[in-house]
């Protein structure tokens, strides 16, 4: 079985795509980057657990895009250009031909975005108790109890770094009263994928193939948080609903919001999964009601579609309507670890 250090040198150290920005990478007790002259790093981590943010029997290389891309999503709704990443990984066993998988959807993912990853760490997590459902005493070692015990979860956590020019980042507490809600893409779809593989809805082509590529692969659009750089009041990206997140952003600000959408889904899964459904990684985002010509202009050359949803008004609160104007009362807005 190949060490520790073995396997980082086989499947995670890359030689720097651009040594002027990052001057040593995976190797050493720390990284060395240098960042643009006249930008501030912005900097940010996600955790991701299997049977919490991933199914245990995901593809692997899906997984591996998928761990880094929630981590650029953050990054794009801060209007950041990725550049550096760190992944620490708690494994239940050194399978290599999984690791190999994993490791080449995350850097398909690191390519695409033009990200080094220039270190991390490795450890392998404790079995179980299936009865308890804890880890065994301390000092019973690190070794499989037999059928009371079961191997620990995947985990993986990512920091990730990214450059804005000074004094450009967009924030969720800018938003102003009178500005338009626009969201990118069509949100809900990772959640109906979801909902499908947990048999709690049945999806036909090609909604199936929409909906199970935006849960395994989603598409970070750091494209769009580039340009909306100076357009954009406040911004954030969609990973826990609809409604949830575009709440964070009305409590930062200290406004208030009417929420119209042209166009809703009837009020079934497909409603619940567009509003709370999240996994979506789409932005949400504030502009003033001025500069709607030119967030149209940028959907088009983006060829990214960007919909009106909503206003922002005086108070506090989230208000949702249906494309008529009939109030509805909505009982989930989205997901929190803790409730």
């Amino acid at each position: 079985m190949p060490s520790e250090f073995a396997l980082i040198d086989r499947y995670f150290r890359r030689a720097p795509r651009d040594p002027a920005h990052t001057v040593l990478g995976v190797g050493d007790d720390g990284a060395i980057v240098r960042p643009s002259p006249g930008c501030e790093l912005v900097i940010s981590t996600d955790m991701l657990m299997a049977g919490t943010h991933f199914l245990p029997d995901t593809d692997p290389a899906d997984l591996g895009w998928k761990t880094l891309a929630v981590n650029v999503s953050d990054l794009a709704a801060m209007g950041a250009l990725p550049r550096w990443a760190l992944l620490a990984a708690a494994l239940p066993e050194a399978n290599e031909a999984w690791i190999e998988k994993f490791a080449q959807g995350f850097f398909a993912c690191a390519d695409s975005f033009g990200i080094d990853v220039i270190g991390g760490d490795t450890t392998k997590s404790p079995p179980v108790d299936a009865a308890l459902q804890r880890p065994p005493p301390r000092g019973q070692g690190n070794t499989w109890g037999g059928p009371a015990c079961f191997p620990g979860p995947r985990v993986f956590c990512v920091t990730i770094f990214g450059e804005v020019p000074t004094g450009t980042a967009l924030l969720r507490s800018g938003a102003a009263v009178g500005d338009e809600i626009w969201v990118s893409g069509h949100p809900g779809r990772a959640a109906l994928g979801l909902a499908h593989l947990q048999g709690r809805t049945v999806l036909s082509e090609p909604a199936l193939t929409d909906c199970l590529a935006a849960l395994h692969r989603p598409q970070p659009r750091v494209a769009l948080g580039l340009a909306l750089r100076g357009l954009a009041t406040a911004a954030i990206d969609v990973s826990d609903g609809l409604l949830a997140d575009l709440g964070h952003i009305l409590k930062a600000s200290n406004v208030a919001a009417r929420l119209q959408p042209a166009v809703l889904p009837a009020p079934t899964i497909e409603r619940d999964s567009y509003l709370a459904g999240g996994d979506d990684y789409e932005l949400v985002f504030t502009v003033p009601a001025a500069r709607h010509a030119e967030v149209a202009a940028l959907s088009t050359s983006l060829a990214l579609p960007l919909a009106r949803i909503g206003t922002i008004e005086s108070g506090s609160g989230l208000s949702v309507f249906d494309p008529a104007g009939q109030a509805l009362d909505i009982a989930r807005r989205g997901y929190d670890h803790f409730s």
